[in-house]
């Protein structure tokens, strides 16, 4: 596939990725997070016991989707190739701490884009420390940071993270007394889109991320290392059609989805200072780890079990936020977050200098 179709391929990912996350919102997904990878882990958490807070808790079929979805295309494309052994107690520490910068921005960085779309100006912030981190990760890059090589695996251990989504996607259809889930009205959990239209939605975005290898990081990354725009292309396409379509359903639906402002944003707070901070970690942690968390979800269900366990550091992340009053809410971060936040930029700083100084001595 030659450069120039490749863009256009991403491109048109990027845009049908939009139109779905704008319509799931309109299914009943909660405003401005028709995806939103951390968002979604740490309601599955919560659905599944690991954190207690009430109004976050339901198994998110997108996330179930999303993995299944690149496992298939995987499969089809003879690309699925179990492999792991590279660093996974770093991958999990990092995947941990980016999890706390995306829940003091209250989003991963697939949201923060759609929270643009949606017209909430705080994501501009959000933004801005999300090119901060980039950049600093990429600055451990050139220096020669590595975790080291990955190592080929056993055809079982690829298999083991998707036939876990299958095993949880069970348990939501289920709905055993031992699975949690927030009541109505009770907050963002309880606004979800039918799970069909859910799990098809994550399937069919799982296999254009898979096919197109869309991340957002990457697409930073790529620009600042090689002047290559193509993944960037991508989150453009994502906010121009889920702009587009949240302002045709403005005026066709009794909703609002779009509202141009600093405030009254659903899911959101406007300590912008936290908001840029949060998604520093965010973009540092997600460079050292090769990809945002929409990227990791896509590469587990590829056979990478490096990325199942960022995955799972991910979700132990949010169920510790939850567990520690560390996440943000409507009406701002809290002074353990804020704690949080700034252990996680040293760790992971440490982590880089470790992995690339420490090597030239």
């Amino acid at each position: 596939m030659n450069i120039k179709r490749e863009r256009t391929t991403i491109i048109v990912a990027g845009l049908i990725i939009g139109l779905i996350a704008a319509l799931l919102v309109y299914f009943g997904n909660p405003a401005n997070m028709g995806f939103c990878i951390a968002c979604f882990l740490r309601d599955t958490a919560g659905s599944l016991g690991l954190h207690r807070a009430a109004a976050v808790q339901y198994i998110r079929p997108e996330i179930v989707g999303l993995v299944l979805g690149s496992f298939i295309v995987a499969l089809c494309r003879k690309e699925f190739s179990a492999k792991g052994g590279s660093a996974p107690v770093t991958r999990f520490v990092l995947g941990f701490f980016v999890m706390i910068g995306c829940l003091m921005f209250l989003g991963c960085p697939f949201r923060m884009i759609l929270r643009l779309a949606g017209g909430d100006l705080n994501a501009l912030l959000g933004l801005v420390g999300f090119v901060i981190g980039i950049l600093a990760g990429v600055f451990f890059l050139k220096q020669g940071y590595s975790l080291k090589r990955t190592y080929t695996q056993t055809k079982l251990e690829g298999i083991v993270f998707p036939v876990v989504q299958i095993a949880v996607f069970i348990l939501l259809v289920a709905a055993p007394a031992f699975i949690f889930f927030t009541e109505a009205g009770g907050g963002p959990g309880a606004k979800h889109a039918p799970i069909l239209i859910s799990l098809a939605a994550g399937l069919f975005v799982g296999a254009l991320a898979q096919r197109t290898r869309l991340c957002m990081v990457g697409g930073i990354r790529d620009i600042v290392l090689f002047r290559e725009p193509k993944l960037l292309m991508g989150f453009g396409a994502i906010l121009v059609s889920a702009l587009v379509c949240n302002l045709i359903l403005n005026g066709a639906a009794d909703a609002t989805f779009f509202h141009l402002s600093f405030t009254e944003q659903p899911v959101a707070h406007t300590d912008g200072l936290w908001n840029c901070l949060g998604m520093v970690l965010v973009g540092f942690g997600c460079v050292l780890l090769g990809g945002c968390p929409l990227r990791q979800l896509v590469m587990s269900g590829e056979g990478n079990s490096d990325s199942a366990v960022t995955v799972l550091g991910l979700i132990v992340g949010a169920a510790f936020c939850h567990n520690f009053g560390l996440a943000s809410s409507a009406a701002g971060p809290t002074d353990a977050g804020k704690i949080a936040v700034i252990i996680g930029l040293v760790a992971v700083a440490l982590i880089g200098c470790l992995n690339t100084f420490k090597k030239k001595a």
